[in-house]
């Protein structure tokens, strides 16, 4: 049994096989996911998880090189962009209209839908290497 960290197989798998920018989405309840898009289902009743605790989970599991922000969270959704900010402190964030986003999101790895209900929640996660 693994002993800390994230213990969801499906997750896990997915950043094991991750390599250099390849890509994992963190969503909200509400963003569309398409279809031939691996989801990893988090959501179990609204708010549970958070956004931000799928968020602190799943990042502290990949060596991350950038992520990529719906440029209307800050103003929509102050308080989480700004746990955000802080979890991702030092990581280069490039913002995008979170149309954009959505289109991006389908080339992710997979998609971890939380089972957050605010608006804009949601980060595209771009893997780096762990070596120089």
């Amino acid at each position: 049994m693994k002993r800390t960290g994230v213990l969801n197989a499906e997750i896990m798998k997915v950043v094991a096989e991750m390599g250099h920018t390849d890509q994992i989405t963190i969503a909200d309840a509400g963003l569309p996911i398409p279809q031939d898009v691996q989801r990893i289902d988090m959501a179990l009743v609204d708010n549970l998880p958070s956004f931000i605790d799928v968020l602190k989970a799943v990042s502290g599991e990949l060596a991350l090189e950038k992520v990529y922000i719906a440029e209307e969270l800050p103003g929509r959704n102050p308080k989480v962009y700004a746990e955000l900010c802080e979890i991702l402190k030092g990581i280069e964030c490039e913002m995008v209209p979170h149309t954009k986003l959505k289109e991006m999101s389908a080339s992710s790895r997979a998609v971890v839908r939380s089972g957050e209900c605010s608006p804009f929640a949601n980060v595209i996660l771009q893997s780096g290497v762990t070596f120089a």
